[in-house]
């Protein structure tokens, strides 16, 4: 962590306002300093943060977090105005830049959107200025929300090629059994999967915030799977964290770097549909290296148009792969089943190619 040039922070609501719902200010200026002082020794932050909701709280005269997404929205309009000028005048007090990055699931879900939203914060990091990066809470939909930052961060990790990621919590780490139980462990280290399928994860976050433990785990699997590694600790201990100290819970990297299209397709692409495999097409594309044909579909589920992602499923339902289909789900439903040479003898050249091609498909991976 020490030796990382570029770290993406995550923050959550409940690390940033008081038990009144309020905004902390000082919580605010405590993480700015730390993020400043990373800077300043040369490293490269990008800040993901919650709390335009919950800081929209207090002005609205709110009980407490909206539950009706129309409210949720009116707090996050007002709220994102009074949290970015608390990080702005934060910053400037070091002398620094920060610039205000507003991300929708959309953002990530179209090819265009993602490779812009990288070449602009690409171009910010080379500027010398701090990105801080949040959903657009006041035009999300439930459609297209990801419900939490934790997601957004790990995506934004990829984006920006970050050397390690730090998700801040109100807790100090990942427990073997709700922190609060009697006996409950940290646990330091977490190198697979496998170490964590037995721990009970549950919950769905604070008062204030939208993330539980659940999110967590799911962006770590999606950064550690992408070879970048991974902390989680509380708000207060950030800079032990970038210091490299034993704080919270390393989660070691479990998978290669791969390309932001692969990760697009495996993690932000919204999947419009499945296709249903035999047994034996679902162990030639877990083998890798081949492409799904028509005569190894059993069923098509969903509606879709040639280029969109769908998933590729066992014949249990269980997700095998994710892939870009070459046909219309009002095609497929006569070619399934169909060798290509009989393809290619009824129907003509062309209808004898792939459904999905093995450039165009990503392994579903065991995650945390």
């Amino acid at each position: 962590m020490p030796d990382a040039e570029r770290v993406v922070i995550k923050i959550g609501s409940s690390s940033l306002t008081g038990p009144d719902g309020r905004l902390d200010v000082q919580a605010v200026r405590a993480l700015v300093d730390v993020i400043a002082a990373r800077h300043l020794a040369g490293g490269q932050v990008v800040l993901v943060t919650s709390g335009s909701v919950a800081a929209g709280i207090d002005p609205l005269g709110l009980a407490s977090r909206p539950r009706d997404l129309a409210t949720a929205q009116a707090a996050a309009s007002v709220g994102q105005g009074m949290l970015i000028a608390r990080y702005s005048e934060a910053f400037a007090a070091h002398g620094l830049r920060s610039a205000q990055v507003l991300l929708t699931a959309e953002d990530t879900v179209r090819r265009g959107h993602y490779r812009n939203a990288q070449r602009s914060l690409e171009r910010l990091l080379e500027l010398g200025v701090v990105p801080i990066v949040n959903e657009n809470d006041a035009v999300a939909t439930n459609e297209i929300r990801f419900g939490d930052n934790d997601r957004l961060a790990a995506l934004v990790s990829h984006l920006v090629r970050a050397d390690a990621m730090i998700l801040l919590t109100d807790v100090d780490g990942l427990y073997d059994g709700p922190p609060d139980r009697p006996g409950a462990s940290q646990i330091s280290v977490v190198n697979s999967p496998q170490e964590i399928e037995h721990i009970d994860i549950g919950g769905t976050g604070s008062a204030v915030g939208t993330g539980g433990m659940v999110t967590k785990i799911a962006a770590m699997s999606i950064a550690t799977t992408s070879g970048i590694p991974t902390i989680l600790t509380k708000a207060t201990n950030v800079a032990g964290a970038l210091a490299g100290e034993q704080v919270g819970t390393w989660f070691a990297v479990t998978g290669k770097r791969t390309t932001r299209r692969r990760l697009w397709l495996g993690h932000a692409a919204r999947v419009r549909g499945r296709l249903v495999l035999d047994d034996g097409a679902v162990q030639a594309i877990k083998r890798g290296g081949a492409s799904l044909l028509p005569a190894g579909i059993t069923d098509v589920k969903g509606e879709f148009d040639a280029g969109d992602p769908v998933e590729l499923v066992d014949p249990a339902g269980g997700v095998v792969a994710r892939g870009l289909v070459a046909f219309d789900s009002t095609e497929l439903p006569e070619l399934i089943g169909r060798s290509t040479h009989w393809l290619r003898e009824r129907l003509g050249e062309g209808y004898d190619r792939e459904v999905v091609h093995r450039d165009d498909l990503v392994l579903a991976r065991v995650r945390l």
